[in-house]
């Protein structure tokens, strides 16, 4: 190919050279089915195999899952391998459009499901429900296909769930978001950013909630040149940029902004951690599992409302805040009845902020990890040694 290439660059054939697009491609297809068959031929061989799943939307909003068949290589010394198997749309994400989907693709590479011994994927509900999920719809199939969730995916759904358990918690991320949009607006507005901060804002990824300790941790120790940031594009950019850079700088400087991130990056920083240590390819699983005991230090986390009160108050000192929350006024709710309304409004605005955010995102954290994680427990009674 390499000699051919070099003929026809030097013109010396005076006939069709084959160096088209139409024949690149059915090159590259060729080399492809080549590629494809000896990976099943070593699937094959190996026997047994898992299967391991994940979706994700593309940039032409179709839902994709990338199909992947790991198997251990038994030659000199055991080895493991995994090799995917390409892409697959999905025309809806339930587990009962996902199932025909996987076993349709298993019989067109040739590979009997039968032989499979594993499936493992995120803690979505359509994938690990346990009546109508995937893992459950694949069990019907091959009850040896031991469902084995996806300990790093399964961190990141914990955080998600907490994320939207809380109003407070949902526009508090909104408005980070905010912050890094009007900056990375325009080049202008990016380089006052940079003139007043150290680690800059970051964006984060929809599908992988560890990204969000990056974009926290830039508010969490800069809160205060964030603001003088936002203040200093209110005194030079356009009328619509100022009402949004003072809007954003009035938030930034509220005590209710400042709280929530420090409960948010504590929480954070320590899931990234486990999430991190998961994902080391030596782990080894009883070990893995020790580690997604988290909801030890989540549980003992529960009372720390006035310690996230402390660790804020560098930072309103620092602004130059007062450390009281805004006062909202509450809808009065008349009884008619006896057995109407039995539950009083919290009145004092900190203590509403605790009962409605600080210890619904924490019990959700809490409660989602060990339904998640059970699956995991089931594996290591089974497995365990």
């Amino acid at each position: 190919m390499k000699q051919h290439i070099e003929h026809a660059e030097s013109g010396q054939f005076s006939h069709s050279t084959y160096l088209g697009n139409i024949i690149q491609n059915e090159l590259i297809t060729s080399i492809s089915r080549k590629i494809l068959d000896t990976v099943v031929t070593e699937i094959k061989q190996s026997k047994y195999h898992s299967v391991i799943l994940d979706c994700t939307p593309d940039v032409s909003h179709q839902e994709q899952i990338s199909v992947i068949i790991r198997t251990v290589k038994m030659d000199k010394a055991p080895e493991i391998n995994e090799h995917f198997m390409g892409f697959l749309v999905a025309p809806e994400r339930t587990g009962l459009g996902l199932s025909p989907l996987i076993l349709k693709k298993l019989m067109e590479l040739n590979i009997p499901f039968d032989d499979c011994r594993e499936q493992s994927y995120d803690n979505g509900a359509n994938m690990r429900g346990r009546n109508k999920g995937v893992q459950a719809r694949l069990l019907e199939k091959n009850p040896h296909a031991l469902y084995v969730p996806c300990g790093a995916h399964s961190l990141n759904l914990v955080v998600s769930d907490a994320a939207t358990a809380s109003t407070d918690a949902t526009s508090y991320f909104g408005n980070v978001q905010k912050l890094y949009s009007l900056f990375s607006a325009s080049p202008q507005r990016w380089a006052i950013l940079r003139d007043h901060v150290t680690v800059a804002l970051k964006t984060w990824s929809d599908t992988r909630w560890e990204s969000h300790i990056n974009s926290i941790e830039a508010v969490r120790y800069q809160a205060s040149n964030i603001r003088e940031a936002l203040l200093k594009i209110r005194e030079v950019m356009d009328p619509l940029t100022k009402v949004e850079a003072q809007s954003l700088a009035e938030e930034v400087g509220s005590y209710r902004f400042l709280i929530c991130t420090v409960i948010w990056y504590d929480i954070l920083h320590h899931v990234n951690h486990v999430s991190k240590l998961l994902q080391f390819p030596k782990m080894q699983f009883d070990v893995a599992l020790d580690l997604t005991k988290a909801k030890t230090s989540l549980i003992n986390y529960r009372t720390g409302f006035a310690l996230a009160q402390a660790s804020t108050k560098g930072m309103y000192e620092e602004i130059n805040v007062e450390a009281v929350l805004n006062e909202k006024r509450l809808r009065s709710t008349k009884n008619h009845f006896a057995y109407e309304a039995p539950h009083k409004p919290i009145v004092d605005a900190m203590k509403r902020l605790e009962a409605t955010f600080f210890n619904v995102v924490v019990d959700t954290a809490i409660q989602s990890l060990t339904d998640r994680f059970e699956t995991l427990g089931e594996v290591r009674d089974r497995f365990g040694v």
